[in-house]
């Protein structure tokens, strides 16, 4: 229905979830024959995004509108609130709204679910330090944990970076994983290597007698590396440089082995949502667990078309 009513229109800006938003242009190239949205829309300026970390799909979409005047402004808003903006165009770092009818209170993750847990105030945070985000609002929320971590990149004015989800971590080892962490890494990795990571998501593989513990990744390509194990490796090695905790872990192999990769069919991700009744822009893939529940949902639903 959107295709139909919007290709015949003089679009100029479109704005929501990178991953929802992907499928809906990708099919309306294939339905009106074009490779590029300019086609389509020539005075396209800008996308306004969210939900999501860009990065993984930052490529793809680069693919589909190749022009580098193009504007992408990322908005960090929910059902609760509309809590941050992109306000300069040379930075990524999202300035936070303080005259929004929103009190800010944050938790520090290394405090976060424990009896040391503490509430400290907005003036009390520090730069680089990730935390979950506690609201009271105009409209009646008190104390509220939206379910977001995020870590402040300057102080005057209060600036932000959304670095991953309170339920999506890992750190069964000590590893503190966190959905920004992996996202980068996987971006990373997808450029060195020239492909496309389409989904993922990654769960714990938990020591057992006297083998050590690691990582395995579920992962849906758009365009498969050509080598899976160098993929692996230089993944790795990538998550390595960008956590400290998962490289002192990683470190000889003393705690952690090297991570393992599934490669997910096409669809898979999509297919397992649809499974689950969590289609549309408001559910996004759990990226990283503790637990292997996704992650054996998801490696059962590969094995059944298999077979």
């Amino acid at each position: 229905a959107i295709i139909h009513e919007t290709k015949t229109e003089n679009v100029t800006s479109f704005a929501g979830v990178p991953s929802w938003m992907l499928v809906l242009l990708n099919r309306i190239m294939t339905e009106t024959n074009k490779t590029s949205l300019f086609e389509l829309w020539p005075n396209l300026e800008v996308y306004f995004h969210g939900g999501v970390n860009f990065e993984p799909y930052r490529d793809q979409y680069q693919k589909i509108l190749p022009n580098s005047n193009f504007k992408y402004y990322e908005i960090y808003n929910a059902s609760e609130g509309f809590f941050a903006i992109q306000d300069l165009n040379y930075s990524n770092d999202l300035l936070l709204m303080l005259d929004y009818g929103i009190f800010y209170e944050f938790i520090p993750m290394d405090t976060y679910g424990t009896s040391n847990q503490k509430i400290i105030r907005l003036a009390d945070v520090e730069l680089f330090k990730n935390y979950a985000i506690v609201i009271t609002t105009n409209s009646g929320l008190w104390r509220y944990l939206i379910g977001d971590t995020v870590r402040f990149t300057s102080l005057k004015p209060y600036r932000i970076r959304v670095s991953g989800r309170t339920k999506h971590h890992i750190n069964v080892f000590g590893e503190e994983l966190m959905v920004e962490n992996t996202d980068m890494a996987i971006a990373k990795t997808c450029t060195e290597l020239n492909c496309e990571a389409k989904d993922y998501t990654v769960a714990p593989i938990f020591m057992k007698n006297k083998e050590k513990g690691a990582h395995e990744w579920m992962i849906e390509f758009k365009k498969k590396p050509e080598n899976i194990s160098i993929f692996e490796k230089l993944l790795d090695e990538n998550l390595q440089s960008l956590n400290s905790d998962y490289e002192a872990k990683r470190y000889n192999s003393m705690t952690l082995n090297q991570l393992k990769i599934n490669v997910g069919r096409e669809n898979l991700f999509y297919d397992w949502l649809k499974e689950q009744d969590k289609l549309g822009g408001q559910h996004k893939i759990p990226r990283l667990s503790n637990q292997r529940d996704y992650l054996e949902q998801l490696k059962r639903m590969q094995e059944e078309i298999k077979n």
